[in-house]
């Protein structure tokens, strides 16, 4: 499966964005999909992800402020962030993966797409 992000911006703090991650190649149904991010010399680390069955999980610092969502018909996922604030800048990267856990590390992911560069500016 190929994987598309876009979305990505500029905005300030208490801003709003939709990043969107277009899936080709195959269905995203039958895999678990979700968002990582990584700011400069950092580690890539999990942000939030929904199985083929709509459960969802977010990592603690963006519980309650970002939502994840698929839509199944149009094989694309979404991340919609809000109240943003200048440490959520990164590069957010949409990925998929086989199994059905929800949490996990980078490295046991099986498909990444190219990031889009989220900025907030405080």
């Amino acid at each position: 499966v190929q994987l598309q992000a876009s979305g990505g911006g500029l905005v300030q703090a208490g801003d709003s964005l939709r990043l969107s991650c277009a899936a080709s190649g195959r269905t995203i149904s039958t895999y678990v999909i979700g968002w990582f991010r990584q700011a400069p010399g950092k580690e890539r680390e999990f942000v939030a992800a929904v199985s083929w069955g709509d459960s969802k999980y977010y990592e603690n610092s963006v519980k309650d402020r970002f939502t994840i969502s698929r839509d199944s018909a149009k094989n694309t996922m979404y991340l919609q962030m809000n109240s943003l604030k200048p440490e959520d800048t990164a590069v957010y990267y949409c990925a998929a993966w086989w199994g059905s856990r929800l949490r996990i590390g980078r490295t046991e992911v099986n498909y990444w797409g190219q990031g889009t560069q989220v900025t907030v500016s405080s």
